[in-house]
């Protein structure tokens, strides 16, 4: 647990684990803050250099400091990670992954948060393991399938991508000047520090080329089955997406059994990072209702 004048940082909080879960025989990293009784996982994007602690940096001390624990997986093909070919349902693979995770920490139920893929993510975790979800947060991401209002693949998945073939930083300005609406944001420093880490796992960007080849579909459309799904949900989605369009967001409301929807204005797909503040003070407020 940190204290005031002690912030929480990626190597205090950095811890590996072996998990054995159905097919799945590897090593993990994860970040692990506070002591809280109960447990907030956070689940991220997936796109190259992506990481628990990169996506959601800004979120917890906040949540640590409204006394719960926090755990970043880092999901099997990213950051510190092992390896790995999805030829099925990444979704599905990351949620085996997460209960992998939570039985090796004894972790017996959670409430998730899931960025872009960790929405998909977080919603197969649901389908799967009903039992062991308290709340869902989805930004971003929660189900594949077709827009119709937008041609798909959109532009925002376009540039993912065609930097997973050619980690370049041409092509990493190219994406994040989609990824954000306020690129002011965007530092030479973090484009530097989320290059370096796509280009020390190159295994990683390879297998993430690999597993689209062998199945285009890693994010499968799970609509029919939202109304499964019983956790109280609240859908969080930036007006501005240019990855995932907010009408994803709201077949998502539509098909949950209860869930609430709240639309960033100026924001694009990182809504947790665009707009911190805001977003650690709706979130715990939901959590806590």
């Amino acid at each position: 647990m940190s204290t005031n004048n002690a912030p929480i940082t990626e190597s205090d909080t950095s811890r590996f684990v072996r998990i054995k879960e159905g097919d799945l025989d590897l090593q993990l990293h994860y970040n692990d803050a506070g002591s809280g009784a109960e447990t907030v996982v956070m689940l991220h994007g997936s796109g190259p250099g992506a990481s628990g602690w990169a996506n959601f940096n800004r979120n917890v001390e906040p949540f640590v400091a409204a006394g719960y624990r926090v755990v970043l997986m880092d999901c099997p093909g990213w950051s510190k990670s092992d390896p790995v070919v999805s030829t099925g349902s990444r979704s599905d693979l990351n949620a085996r992954a997460l209960k992998g995770l939570m039985d090796a920490i004894g972790l017996d139920k959670v409430h998730i948060v899931g960025n872009s893929m960790g929405g998909h993510s977080a919603v197969a975790f649901a389908l799967a393991n009903p039992e062991r979800v308290g709340k869902l947060v989805l930004m971003g991401g929660g189900t594949g399938g077709l827009s119709p209002f937008v041609p798909m693949p959109t532009e925002g998945i376009k540039l993912i991508g065609a930097l997973y073939r050619d980690p370049t930083i041409e092509n990493l300005k190219r994406m994040m000047n989609v990824f954000v609406y306020d690129t002011s944001n965007l530092t030479e420093e973090l484009f530097q520090a989320r290059l370096e880490n796509m280009l020390s796992r190159r295994d990683h960007l390879e297998n993430f080329v690999k597993s689209t080849e062998a199945n285009p579909k890693q994010f499968p459309d799970v609509g029919h089955r939202l109304g499964e799904i019983a956790a109280p949900t609240l859908v969080v989605w930036g007006r501005d997406d240019r990855f995932v369009p907010l009408d994803i967001g709201l077949r998502l409301v539509t098909g949950l059994q209860k869930a609430d929807l709240h639309v960033f204005s100026r924001c694009g797909h990182w809504a947790q990072w665009e707009h911190a503040d805001k977003f650690n003070r709706m979130v715990l407020d939901f959590l806590a209702r």
